[in-house]
């Protein structure tokens, strides 16, 4: 059972559907039939797709146009295919700081996935595979659009199989482990409680752990999450 998508997002509603005032969103990718793709899924979903993009120039351009709720972008398009995508990202994060961005990529990359999440609130790093649960990849959308940060489960997987001495994710039991992994998705408690098949109130008792293990106390419980993330990130 998935979490729900936050209401907190203007124009969203509890399945993932928007409601009035549908958010617009600007898709990127040099692939057109992906692009094309994304665009329909988002459009059958209530979404106001305003534009289409196939390279980091063409993204901006877009972005100052419409000034989007949401990007959407591969990390790697034209003319070098490394990361323009998030180079443009990053650009829109600079002139448009309320616009939610999610990043893209058919590869676990680690250093930009943590790069992008340290960037703030309403930021997301899935990889292309995840686009096919449909469910799942459009309450991944409500989840950023609401605030959340959304890092994908591969790229924690990879940080667990890599972590080194001296880490301090080592200290984390494999139930805590498993738990920030929900919380790299964006998952509130409940969420978690719902896949785990456990009361919220021990899903609380993991992330009071993890954050004290982590020594994450000195802001708010929300960006403590993200920081709990980064952490997992930056142990690599």
């Amino acid at each position: 059972m998935r979490d729900t998508v936050p209401t907190a997002a203007a124009g969203l509603a509890h399945n993932g559907r928007v409601t009035e005032n549908p958010l617009r969103v600007v898709v990127a990718d040099d692939d057109v039939l992906l692009r094309e793709g994304i665009a329909s899924l988002l459009e059958r979903f209530g979404y106001e797709v305003a534009g289409q993009a196939a390279d980091g120039p063409e993204l901006i351009e877009l972005a100052r146009l419409h000034r989007p709720d949401l990007v959407i972008a591969d990390i790697r398009m034209p003319p070098s295919h490394t990361t323009e995508g998030l180079d443009a990202a990053r650009q829109i994060q600079e002139e448009l700081p309320e616009t939610a961005l999610l990043i893209l990529s058919a590869h676990v990359e680690v250093e930009h996935a943590m790069d992008l999440v340290a960037g703030g609130s309403r930021r997301g790093y899935l990889l292309k595979s995840r686009v096919t649960d449909i469910e799942d990849f459009i309450q991944t959308l409500g989840r950023i659009v609401g605030g959340g940060s959304v890092v994908d489960p591969a790229v924690v997987a990879e940080l667990v199989a890599a972590r080194r001495v001296n880490d301090p994710l080592q200290e984390l039991t494999a139930r805590e482990r498993e738990v920030l992994s929900l919380m790299a998705e964006g998952r509130s408690n409940a969420g978690i409680a719902r896949l785990l098949v456990v009361t919220e109130g021990t899903v609380e008792k993991h992330v009071h752990s993890i954050l004290q293990k982590l020594n994450l106390w000195d802001a708010s419980d929300d960006h403590r999450r993200v920081l709990a993330v980064l952490a997992f990130l930056d142990s690599r």
